[in-house]
Parts: C-alpha cells; sequence; structure tokens
C-alpha cells in the first residue's frame, strides 16, 4: 500500500485512545506503520533480503520483531533531549517506555498486514524464506479506505477538541474498513473459483487483481505450461462467469538466452528475486549480441513498457563475432 494509507491507519488507532497511553505515542504509531519501507532505500545493501523492497524489514522478524523497539529508543531519546532543553508537552502524557514499545510494535505490524492485501506481495518469513505471501483484496492505492479514514480521524478530531466522544468515530472507521477487507477476500476467492472451473487444472500461480476505484472487479492473471492467461471476473454481471479468456501468451523464461540473460547484471539478479511471476520478450537478435525485455505479469507484459520493465543486451558467441572480425 501506499504511505499516505500506512499513515491513515497508524494515525485512526492513535485517535481510538492509544496515543493517550503515553507521550509520543501517535508518532510511534504513525512511523511504525511506515517504517518497513526503508527498504527502498537500502538497495546498495550486500545482503539481499535487506536490499528488496517487501523483504526482511517487512517480515515477521524485521518488521514486526527486530524495528519496533529501534524506533521506540529513537523516539524516548528525542524525548529526553527535548526535555534537556527545557521543553514542555502541551499533551501533558507521561512518557511510558513500555506503552511507547508496544505501539511502536502495532503500527509496524499494520504495515506487512496491509501490504500482504495487495498483488505486490510481502516476504512474511524472510530471511529464512522468500516465499511470497498475498491475499489480492486491496489495490496498491485505496479510494474506499482514502475516503473513510480521513472523515474518521477528521470527525474523531472534531469531537476531541469539542470535549465528546471522540474514540468512537475511528474505532468505527477501522471495523469498516476490516470489513471492506474481508468483502474483497470473499469476492477474490469467488473470481478464483469461477477461473479454476474453466481452465483443465490448477495453475502454477494465480493472481486475482482488484482494480481501482471499481473495487469489485478482478483481472486474473495466471501462468499454467509456460503461458500467462488473462480474464476478468465482474461479480455485478455474473458470480460464475468469467470474461475476456484467451489463449495466453508464452512467457519464455524457458528460452537458453533468456535464462542466460537472468543473471547477465546485478539490476536483473535483483529484478529477478523480486518477481513473482517474471516474462521475458527478446526484442532483437543480431548476429552477435540480443536484446531481452523482461517484465513482471501482474503489471503488464514486457513489450508494453513501463517503469517495471528491465532491459538486457547479452553478447554471443560465436566464430563471427571474434574480436577482429
Amino acid at each position: 500500500m501506499d504511505n499516505f494509507t500506512h499513515s491513515l491507519v497508524g494515525w485512526a488507532l492513535g485517535q481510538t485512545g492509544l496515543k493517550c497511553k503515553t507521550r509520543k505515542g501517535l508518532a510511534a504509531l504513525v512511523l511504525g506503520a511506515n517504517m518497513p519501507d526503508i527498504d527502498v532505500f537500502l538497495g546498495w545493501m550486500p545482503w539481499p533480503p535487506l536490499a528488496m523492497h517487501r523483504g526482511f524489514t517487512h517480515g515477521l522478524i524485521g518488521g514486526a520483531i527486530v524495528m519496533p523497539p529501534l524506533l521506540a529508543g529513537l523516539l524516548w531519546l528525542l524525548d529526553r533531549w527535548q526535555i534537556s532543553r527545557g521543553q514542555r508537552f502541551k499533551s501533558g502524557f507521561a512518557m511510558r517506555f513500555r506503552w511507547l514499545l508496544a505501539l511502536s510494535w502495532l503500527g509496524a505490524l499494520t504495515h506487512p498486514l496491509l501490504d500482504l492485501q495487495t498483488t505486490y506481495a510481502v516476504q512474511l518469513l524472510s530471511p529464512f524464506s522468500t516465499l511470497w505471501f498475498h491475499t489480492e483484496t486491496l489495490f496498491i492505492i485505496d479510494a474506499v479506505i482514502w475516503t473513510v479514514l480521513p472523515f474518521a480521524i477528521w470527525l474523531s478530531r472534531r469531537r476531541e477538541r469539542a470535549g465528546g466522544a471522540w474514540r468512537r468515530p475511528a474505532i468505527v472507521g477501522l471495523v469498516a474498513i476490516c470489513a471492506y477487507v474481508g468483502l474483497n477476500g470473499v469476492i477474490s476467492l469467488a473470481s478464483r473459483s469461477a477461473l479454476l472451473a474453466r481452465v483443465p487444472h490448477p495453475p502454477e500461480i494465480l493472481f486475482a487483481n482488484e482494480e481501482p476505484v471499481l473495487f469489485w472487479r478482478r483481472s486474473l492473471i495466471w501462468r499454467q505450461d509456460g503461458r500467462i492467461g488473462r480474464a476478468r471476473y465482474d461479480p455485478l454481471r455474473s458470480l460464475r462467469e468469467i470474461s475476456g479468456i484467451g489463449p495466453g501468451v508464452p512467457d519464455n523464461m524457458a528460452d537458453p538466452l533468456v535464462r542466460r540473460a537472468m543473471t547477465a547484471t546485478p539490476e536483473i539478479r535483483s529484478f529477478m528475486r523480486w518477481s513473482v511471476m517474471p516474462m521475458a520478450r527478446i526484442v532483437e537478435k543480431k548476429r552477435c549480441s540480443a536484446t531481452i525485455l523482461f517484465s513482471d505479469a501482474r503489471f503488464g507484459e514486457p513489450d508494453r513498457g513501463g517503469l517495471l520493465v528491465r532491459r538486457v543486451w547479452l553478447p554471443l558467441a560465436g566464430p563471427a563475432c571474434s574480436p577482429g572480425r
């Protein structure tokens, strides 16, 4: 999910009353909810689980156990420094480190749980396993969440300033979002069942992508026998039927040139570690070189371009390619 959504969830949790448990409680929830995305700055790290987005920092070990104490410690040190400078805190809350640590953990835990709902997936068991987990219940930027949680937070803060019952709007907003995620889970399962009833045998891997705004629709993408298939599902038209299903396109991952190109550069090796459903196209093959485009089928095909497409130039061996010829 996007960081605005992660921040909204942390903020809404604070408005349920949790921010009153300790000074800097709201900061712990909001920063904790965003903290796992620090891995976007760590692509240079020599340790692959840490250098990969949605790897170690999004897992149950790194993201939910190791990092929250670091955040709580930094917030506590900041608080000590502010006190040493004579700063006064308008909230009037006491500093309770145990609560600060608990809220840092809670905020951090919401991050992989939210990312788990998207087709981007997360490596929950990193660094012990590179298996990707996903439930496909939310689009990466969800209009419903962007509407419900800001309204709940605004109403909560308005009542807080007026001295009313301010915790209830945030609680209702979070419960509504949980129900919304559950509904999307049911739709995704129904779309999968509709597809499985149409294909001769279960796909090797299958994703049911939620569409932006029209959250009830699904774009089904799967790999079967070296081909990428696509279809659409709309429960408002039929609960058991899918549309747009075709013969699929070859992923070309068994091609010898593609196999060589997969390890040709550090960038493509990193991409292959991240990609769950890779596919490739040989777009140019000359006497002494070949150009191969890679993409992840979840986000488009290689020859259609995009930010997630990787290009690899591969030298070819042969008598005509020897030096001096």
